[in-house]
């Protein structure tokens, strides 16, 4: 009998509720991963701080299932780490997990270890990959921080560095490097403990995948993933050809750091071609990498631009995987900054500074390209209250302490329809790593934090505007010092706007003195504090997008009312009158329209 039409709409309607099903039990995989490593983790930088990521691929190494991953983590980089282990063991067997933090293979930077598990069927054959992201509270570098920005290469940075180092054999663990690790890093049994829940989350993901399998079948599982990619590269095409052709060049630059007493520039040539669905990002005219640990690894240089076009497009509906990424080409080079480093350049700070003068300047070019899509810079990040603290805690006899911690950084940049997200942290995390509570911080650590607040007249004016910036202070308690490590950008050079946006504070560090006087901090910096000392932190705001003569006066009057904008700025910036009849605060709209007349003449 002929297939009709109507046979045919009802097999691809099965067809298209079948692959929803099976995509959300792929997303609840990754997510089960990430809510035991989240739930069982015992450092704060991610039991509290959420500093992780969980992710699902192919046996052919590409990504299809992440959850709420940190992008800067897993766009890009997994599958190279996944070819690197089938690349050094070739005969992969069930119970077999993988170490591997290598930056010159695929990783971010040596803080964030993986465990990679082959998920391997009863007959043997290689089905999928998962892979946990954690990112240490200390990894073995020379200095007790994870982010060594002086580092003038690999060795001076000091990382354990593990390719694709197998730490278990049919489920039992290696036990020489478990000792490796557990006698360079600082806190051995804070990281034993994470080791753990990392791992845990990887089998955890290996047996739900199991399981999957013998339920719908392996054949119709490798049927979903080409129909979920195909569909997800369609989404991608939809979402180019909304914007228009054209070709920009946009610069950014890292602030001066050690190792780059001029900064480095950042030059991004973006291509969109709408009627062919491509989008390029060419970074290869960059400068050669730098004696600084500001260096990007592969995995973070291509995906820092995959994060910009991804933010870009504002259509939330396009699935980040390896379907969709077949539609953007990301031009790199070797021994470039922003490109594939050479070892033994360092990339220790490889996931967040330079990484983020990519991205944003790829979101501005589309906002340059295309008016009404891309958004501004989102601030640049990691000053103090970002920073690694360590020393020795009086409160359980002196034992030692190290980790990261998030007490203050916002960052978030206006968009075409809104304004910046208050606690983005950075571009690259797109807000899934989370603020620290105080009282947290200082149940765990010998911290008291004596001052945490938004900052007013900080934030990138616009027609929607870029985040304020957060004041934090903190130090140790009595009986205890502390060293605070910290590698701030954006203390030069800050958050652009787009569209005629205005740029976010810059970023500040202080120390607070005995007699409560303030000195000056360099951007990157280790600080010593005694009881009665404190460091002083104030974050980047974030850029602003279009002009803020066009902002809704109310939206302007909810911020003045908030304290995050004074009444003067409100005036003389965003040109809204605002009169006060003793009770209320009210826009005097007749005023405000002569104001600004005169303000855009």
């Amino acid at each position: 009998m002929a297939v009709t039409n109507v046979d045919q709409r009802a097999g691809w309607a099965r067809e298209g509720v079948r692959m929803a099903i099976i995509s959300n039990r792929m997303e609840s995989i990754a997510r089960k991963m990430q809510n035991t490593l989240f739930r069982t983790a015992r450092s704060g930088v991610l039991n509290t701080a959420h500093d992780f990521s969980c992710v699902v691929l192919t046996a052919d190494c590409e990504l299809l299932a992440s959850a709420e991953s940190l992008p800067i983590h897993t766009l890009i980089g997994p599958d190279i780490m996944c070819r690197t282990v089938k690349k050094y063991h070739p005969e992969l067997q069930a119970g077999d997990c993988f170490l591997h933090n290598s930056p010159y293979e695929g990783d971010s930077h040596a803080a964030d270890h993986c465990l990679i598990v082959p998920v391997v069927d009863e007959g043997g054959t290689l089905r999928f990959f998962v892979l946990a992201k954690a990112h240490q509270a200390d990894c073995g570098n020379s200095r007790p921080t994870t982010y060594m920005g002086h580092a003038r290469d690999v060795y001076e940075e000091g990382a354990l560095i593990f390719s694709a180092a197998k730490i278990q054999s049919g489920y039992q663990d290696n036990q020489d490097l478990i000792r490796m690790c557990r006698a360079r890093i600082r806190v051995p049994e804070q990281w034993w403990g994470d080791y753990l829940a990392t791992l845990g989350a990887v089998r955890i993901g290996e047996r739900e995948l199991l399981q999957l399998g013998q339920e719908v079948g392996w054949e119709t599982l490798e049927q979903y993933a080409t129909g979920w990619f195909d569909y997800s590269e369609a989404k991608m095409v939809e979402a180019i050809r909304r914007l228009p052709s054209g070709k920009v060049t946009v610069h950014s630059a890292h602030d001066p750091f050690p190792g780059v007493p001029d900064g480095i520039p950042v030059k991004v040539d973006m291509t969109i071609d709408a009627e062919n669905a491509k989008i390029t990002v060419d970074l290869t005219d960059n400068i050669d990498c730098q004696p600084c640990g500001l260096n990007l690894s592969e995995g973070c240089a291509r995906t820092a631009a995959m994060v910009g076009i991804y933010n870009g497009i504002l259509d939330h509906s396009v699935p980040a995987n390896a379907g969709s990424f077949r539609r953007v080409d990301v031009l790199l080079r070797e021994n470039c900054v922003v490109g594939i480093p050479r070892h033994p350049h360092s990339c220790s700070v490889a996931t967040t500074n330079l990484a983020d003068r990519v991205s944003n300047p790829v979101q501005r070019a589309i906002a340059e390209i295309a008016p009404g899509f891309g958004m501004a810079d989102t601030g640049p990040i990691m000053p103090p209250a970002m920073g690694v603290i360590s020393g020795k805690d009086p409160r359980h006899g002196d034992a030692p302490f190290v980790n990261q911690i998030f007490l203050g950084a916002t960052g978030g940049a206006g968009t075409p329809v809104t304004d910046g997200f208050l606690s983005i942290i950075h571009v690259g995390n797109a807000g899934l790593c989370r603020q620290d509570s105080i009282e947290v911080d200082e149940l765990h650590h010998p911290l008291f934090v004596r001052r945490r607040s938004l900052m007013a007249d900080t934030e990138g004016a616009g027609t929607f505007r870029g985040a304020p910036s957060v004041y934090a202070e903190f130090g140790p308690i009595e009986g205890c010092t502390m060293e605070v490590l910290y590698t701030a950008d954006g203390t030069v050079n800050p958050a652009e706007g787009a569209q005629g946006g205005g740029p976010g504070a810059l970023s500040r560090a202080f120390k607070r003195e005995l007699d409560g006087t303030l000195t000056g901090l360099p951007a990157c910096h280790g600080v010593k504090l005694a009881p009665g000392e404190y460091v002083v932190s104030h974050s980047s705001g974030g850029g602003g997008y279009g002009s803020p003569l066009h902002r809704d006066p109310a939206r302007v009057l909810h911020d003045v009312l908030e304290g995050w904008v004074s009444r003067e700025r409100a005036s003389d910036v965003y040109g809204v009158v605002l009169v006060e009849d003793g009770i209320t605060l009210t826009v005097d709209e007749a005023a405000t329209a002569r104001l600004r007349a005169g303000l855009a003449n």
